[in-house]
């Protein structure tokens, strides 16, 4: 068998070896995650602020039963500029994947040369070359690149699906929130008139002599104080629908018109079990597929210790205009085999080694930190909605007394038994509990918001489950 023959065996051999290579190491899975990062939690079998065990629900926007909500929701799913900037990042990983498998292909260069006087080269030197070279992923450096590149490009992704679900929950808590200063507004301007009235009737009773100029002061000074708050509250209601109007990606001008009645609010909320949470929640998706990216390339500095081989291959046609080439055979072929062996690299190659595998470690502590936010967000939700739910009721009984009690207040000042100053301070009584009331109802939405969102659940068509 000739050289050239044993040389072509040779090759075909460390080929077929390169194609198959050395089987990947996998990445460490949710339970060794869970064990390795996680272990001093002990996994309930059930949320302790308790909660229905049922499957999460994916259409938490449409629960609310607001059309105007859930077109809102989707015009800013479309033009928010946070969501536009993560899908360049998408972009931006894919390529890196692209770049990643670019690596497990032959490389091919050509090289053109021309010579002679007319070129400035004295040497007369024309031709060719084509060259092709070939490494073979013996030790699964180049696959551990490519699957790193791969899992980056997944943890993007979700880190996309979580910023739409952020964004969601965003736009519904600042409608909620233009709700509520709308309705504080109305509420307002009830009690203004309702302290015009008592001023009317204590400059009649003036006139009478039947009241003095201090009932009048107070009753004016009372009617001045919520005129002052109308006044606050319609900043407030702008600058709620500016807010708004920016996460939708619009100019800020505050033409949106909140509505004047709650959105319902469904009861109860299903949330499944604790352990559910790590597949489901988009966030912690996100930091295992990190985990798994830095052990890959944990894994390709090691593969980078080892010699690395390649098959190279070439076809050139080189002339000259000035002497004789001693091979006249033209074009010329070749092929071989490259090997290259790191012997030393002052320790390079082990710090990056170590390097990586403290990524890998710090990818872990941000996947623990990730998941045990996300645990404490979901049983704080659900110990605050369940409070506000209580208080509901509560509050609901302080207005009917508090509003009887303005009732009692005004006939007595109506029939001398009672004097302005009791009125004017049951009308602000009135006043802040049925405004708290309004509070304890905005916050039972936006807290539906924040448990759907800590529960990692869809809001419909386009969520993070696509």
């Amino acid at each position: 068998m000739t050289s050239s023959c044993m040389h072509f065996w040779a090759a075909l051999a460390l080929a077929g070896l390169g194609a198959t290579g050395c089987s990947l190491k996998t990445a460490p899975d949710q339970a060794a995650l869970v064990s390795d990062g996680l272990p001093n939690v002990v996994m309930p079998g059930g949320w302790k602020a308790g909660a229905l065990p049922g499957t999460v629900r994916n259409d938490w926007v449409a629960s609310f039963g607001d059309p105007v909500l859930t077109q809102l929701v989707t015009e800013a799913l479309e033009f928010n500029i946070d969501l536009r900037a993560s899908a360049a990042r998408i972009e931006q990983a894919a390529a890196g994947v692209r770049a990643a498998g670019a690596q497990a292909m032959p490389v091919v260069d050509f090289l053109g040369r021309r010579g002679g006087k007319l070129g400035g080269d004295g040497s007369g030197l024309n031709g060719w070359l084509v060259s092709a070279s070939w490494e073979l992923d013996l030790w699964g450096r180049v696959r551990y690149a490519r699957r790193s590149a791969e899992d980056q490009f997944a943890s993007t992704q979700a880190d996309m699906a979580a910023a739409r679900q952020s964004i969601a929950a965003l736009v519904a808590k600042a409608w909620f929130l233009a709700t509520e200063v709308s309705l504080q507004r109305q509420l307002a301007r009830q009690m203004s008139s309702s302290s015009e009235q008592s001023l009317s009737l204590a400059d009649q009773r003036l006139k009478i002599g039947a009241s003095s100029e201090v009932d009048v002061a107070q009753a004016r000074a009372n009617r001045q104080a919520f005129l002052d708050a109308e006044k606050q509250l319609e900043l407030a209601y702008t600058k709620a629908l500016r807010a708004l109007e920016v996460l939708l990606g619009r100019y800020p001008a505050a033409e949106l018109k909140a509505t004047d009645k709650w959105p319902r609010v469904d009861l109860p909320v299903e949330a499944g079990v604790p352990s559910e949470l790590l597949e489901r929640r988009p966030d912690i998706v996100a930091a295992q597929r990190r985990v798994a990216a830095a052990f890959n390339r944990t894994q390709e500095a090691q593969a980078a210790r080892l010699p690395r081989v390649s098959l190279t291959a070439g076809v050139s046609s080189i002339t000259s205009e000035l002497f004789v080439l001693k091979n006249r055979d033209n074009p010329i072929a070749g092929g071989g085999i490259s090997m290259l062996f790191p012997l030393f690299h002052g320790g390079a190659l082990q710090a990056q080694v170590d390097a990586r595998t403290a990524e890998q470690n710090q990818a872990v502590a941000a996947w623990a930190q990730t998941a045990l936010k996300a645990f404490n967000e979901v049983e704080s939700a659900l110990a605050e909605e369940a409070t506000l739910r209580q208080r509901e009721p509560i509050i609901e009984a302080q207005v009917r007394d508090a509003q009887r009690g303005l009732e009692l207040q005004n006939s007595r000042y109506r029939v001398g038994s009672g004097d302005m100053r009791s009125v004017t301070q049951q009308q602000m009584s009135v006043y802040a509990v049925r405004s708290n009331l309004l509070r304890v109802q905005a916050e039972q939405r936006v807290q539906r918001v924040n448990l759907v969102l800590a529960l990692g659940g869809g809001f419909g068509s386009g969520d993070a489950k696509e």
